[in-house]
C-alpha cells in the first residue's frame, strides 16, 4: 500500500482558505511514483491523503477496515461519496473518494477535488454514493465547462469529458 497526501477537496469555502501543495506517493525508499494504470486508490477528502493498492480486492479490504464500503460510514465516521472508474462500465483503475458526510441539495457544490495528476484525463465512467452527484469538469479548480450531473451509477460519461476531467465536484 503505498500513502499519497493531496489537496484535500473541502467544502467551497473552506477551499478559499487553503494554499496546498500535491507531492506525490512517497515510497518506502522516499522517492514519489504515481498510482500505476491498473492501482485502486482510496482518496480521503477531509486529509487529503490517498492509499492506492494493486488490485480493487486490497482497497476493498481498506474500505472494510475504515467501515462498510461504498455508502457506509467509516471508522472515522467518513463516508464513500463516489468512485470513479478510467475505463467504460466500471472498469480499469478506480478513484473512491471518502467525505464526511452525504452531499446535500442545496445548489452547491458540496465537496471540489482536483484530480491528482495521474487520474487527470483518465475518468470514463462513475459511481455516485451517499445522495452526491458527481460533476466533472476540464480543469482544476472546478474550471471550464462543466459535464453532469451524474446522479446513478454511469458506464459510461459520453464524449463531452470522456478521459478529459481534471477536478471533480460532489453535490
Amino acid at each position: 500500500m503505498r500513502h499519497r497526501t493531496l489537496r484535500a477537496g473541502l467544502p467551497i469555502a473552506a477551499m478559499s482558505l487553503l494554499a496546498a501543495t500535491v507531492p506525490g506517493i512517497a515510497a518506502a525508499d522516499g522517492a514519489a511514483r504515481p498510482a500505476g494504470p491498473d492501482q485502486h486508490c482510496n482518496f480521503d477528502v477531509r486529509s487529503g491523503e490517498q492509499h492506492c493498492f494493486g488490485s480493487l480486492d486490497e482497497a476493498e479490504a481498506d474500505a472494510r477496515v475504515r467501515g462498510s464500503a461504498h455508502g457506509g460510514a467509516t471508522a472515522q465516521g467518513d463516508i464513500i461519496q463516489a468512485t470513479l472508474f478510467d475505463e467504460e462500465n466500471f472498469a480499469g483503475a478506480s478513484f473512491t473518494v471518502y467525505g464526511t458526510g452525504m452531499c446535500e441539495k442545496n445548489d452547491k457544490v458540496d465537496y471540489q477535488i482536483d484530480l491528482p495528476d495521474d487520474w487527470k484525463n483518465r475518468v470514463s465512467s462513475v459511481q455516485p454514493w451517499a445522495d452526491c452527484w458527481i460533476w466533472l469538469y476540464p480543469e482544476p479548480g472546478l474550471g471550464g465547462d462543466r459535464d453532469g450531473p451524474f446522479k446513478e451509477n454511469t458506464g459510461a460519461v459520453g464524449g463531452a469529458l470522456n478521459d478529459r476531467a481534471q477536478s471533480v465536484g460532489l453535490s
